[in-house]
This record gives structure tokens, sequence and C-alpha cells, in this order.
């Protein structure tokens, strides 16, 4: 069952969220880009991500204003409306003190909020951040201003184009998945649009946390992927060797988005760090592999080898298509594919189980 929407009152606006799970502890995830909470439930890869972060406390998401379910903004936004946007959340929630969750601009944004409201932080979750998005003389890692221009501009012009062009310097482990690009597209011109979107990139340009790092006293927990290509992974690491205590967590991977590929490597060192347990698991072999797959998954794997649609699947079957796509997405998980095209290569055997 899908969350309520709800609404906090922030200045004039409303800013929509919702609230999953329960627990010792709260967890505001901020979003780094656009968002819809609404349509995020329907990518099994999202759900899955909201979900295991719910188990390990109350899960607090929002549309950031002028994104999503929240209100339209019409003037040049501030960070201190950003952060105004944090606060007025956490107020509606009952909310005194959380984890921050924020990935990419969303860390950066979650490091502001740690530095102008340190008693409102328990801790910090920052996935592929940046302290500044456009290099500087002594911050290389950022991109040049004429790429930037170039990324907003491309951006700009193929806003919610089905075929998500650049999606595979972004998360090349989807980028062959018609499915996901076309649920992506949607999500995408549902969340803002294409005015927004260059209003938001250019708010991003101007953010700038290099001098708040060292003054960051809350216990930090920074991720990244070895292999990403979209933000450079030495920001990462130089946020973590700034923040006093930080640690770092280098998983394997290239995409982006830390709720795909994989994202159990990710959600396992969240969960240790915030708890101090490591996940516990069952027996390797039944995590991993074509035994790990349960009979409902094996019967939509092989279906989906022989060339049926979602749709098809679902009315061979007599279940949901969403169902269907939950039980690919979990049985991609545990072959270790990242789309029908994969599958076929790797798992094709798997046809006349």
């Amino acid at each position: 069952m899908r969350p309520s929407v709800l609404y906090a009152q922030c200045g004039a606006l409303k800013i929509a969220y919702q609230t999953v799970g329960e627990g010792p502890r709260d967890i505001v995830f901020l979003p780094g880009w656009v968002s819809h909470l609404d349509l995020a439930w329907e990518d099994p890869h999202l759900e899955y991500f909201y979900t295991r972060l719910a188990r390990l406390g109350r899960l607090i998401i929002f549309d950031k204003r002028g994104t999503g379910l929240s209100d339209p903004v019409a003037t040049h936004q501030t960070i201190d409306d950003r952060l105004g946007d944090v606060s007025a959340v956490m107020d509606a929630v009952g909310s005194d003190r959380a984890t921050l969750f924020g990935v990419s601009g969303g860390g950066t944004m979650a490091v502001a909020f740690a530095a102008a409201c340190p008693e409102r932080v328990e801790s910090l979750i920052l996935h592929s951040a940046v302290a500044c998005l456009v290099a500087k003389d002594d911050l290389p890692w950022g991109w040049a201003p004429d790429v930037f221009d170039l990324i907003v501009g491309s951006m700009v012009e193929a806003w919610g184009d089905p075929q998500v062009p650049g999606i595979e310097m972004v998360n090349p482990s989807i980028a062959s998945d018609d499915r996901f690009k076309a649920w992506l597209a949607r999500y995408m011109r549902a969340s803002a649009s294409p005015a927004m979107v260059r209003e938001l990139m250019w708010f991003d340009r101007d953010l700038d946390v290099r001098d708040a790092l060292p003054a960051i006293a809350v216990p930090t927990l920074v991720t990244l992927r070895r292999a990403e290509t979209w933000v450079d992974p030495e920001q990462s690491r130089y946020i973590a060797r700034v923040i006093p205590g930080a640690t770092v967590h280098e998983a394997d991977g290239s995409d982006h988005w830390p709720w795909l590929g994989n994202a159990d490597e990710i959600l396992d060192a969240v969960e240790l760090f915030l708890t101090g347990r490591r996940p516990r698991r069952r027996a390797a072999a039944a995590q991993i592999g074509p035994d790990a797959l349960s009979r409902r998954q094996r019967e939509v794997i092989r279906l989906a080898l022989h060339g049926m649609s979602t749709a098809q699947i679902a009315d061979d079957l007599k279940i949901g298509e969403r169902t269907v796509e939950t039980h690919l997405a979990n049985a991609y998980r545990k072959l270790g594919v990242s789309s029908r095209i994969e599958l076929l290569r790797r798992f094709s055997d798997l046809s006349s189980t």
C-alpha cells in the first residue's frame, strides 16, 4: 500500500511529503534532482530502496518546491527557501532531529542544512554528493563551466523524451531497459517543466558548501560508486576527507542513483552505519543466483525470456502489471542483471525451467 501524500506549510507554499515505516530514528531523504512522490512508487527499484530504508526508521520523503506534487514557484529560489522546505516537513511530522540522506545535489543541501541547523541533525548520509558542482581552482573534479552549459541545454531540449537521451552516462545499467526508460520519461515530465529544470540546475550551479564541511560535527557516511562517470567520485572522497571523522564506503558499479545497480551494497552500508549491525542474511547461496529465485520469479523470468511483454505476463499469470515489474526487479537483483537483453544473454537456460 502506497503512503498517503500530505502537505507541509512553508511560507506561502505547500510542500508535499510522505512518511513510511516507524522505528527508533527519523530519516529524511533529500531528493537530488527532481521527484514525484506518487510516481516514484511505480518503479520497483525505488520502491525497494525506500522500503529497506523504512525498516531502519521512519522514512520521510518530499518533493522540494517547484517539483512533483509541491507548489510551483515563480521566483528565483534561495538556499534559505530550500532549507525551509526541509524544516517545514520535519515540523509537520513532529521530527525534532533526524538523519539526513542526500543524493547528489541533495547531499549538498544536507550539508548546508547541517551547518545552518545543527541541532536538528542526528547524522548525515551523502551519496555521490558534491561540495560544488562546477570546478574551481582548488576543486578540479566539478564540471567545467562550458560543460555545465552544454549539459543544461541538452537536458532542457530533450526533457521527457521517451528515449531519455544521456541516460547511459548517468545510469548505464538501465540504459537498454525500455520499460524503465518509459517510466523515467513520464516521471521526469510529471516532476518538473523544462523551465523549472533549468532553474534547478542553475540553483545547484551556485551552491558551494566547501566552507561548511570542516564544521560538520555529526556522524557522517559518504557513499560512492567507483566507476561512476556522471559525478566524479573524487567529489565524494574530498567530502569524506574534509568532514571530521566521516566514514566512506566505495561500492562497485557505475550508476549515479543508489537505488539502481547493486543497491543492496549501498543499503547494507547505510544499515551498518545507522544501527552498528551488519544486515542479517540467509546463506549466501540463497541470496544470489538462479537458486535464489522464488517460484513466482522463475515463472515471470521464463515468460520474459520467451519474449512476452509485462502486460502479457500479467495476463498469463493473472496478476497485476506492477506485480510483474516488482518480480522482475527482484529477480534481476538476484541474478545480477539490469535488463532483459542481459538476462537473455546470460540466463537463456532459465526459459525452460
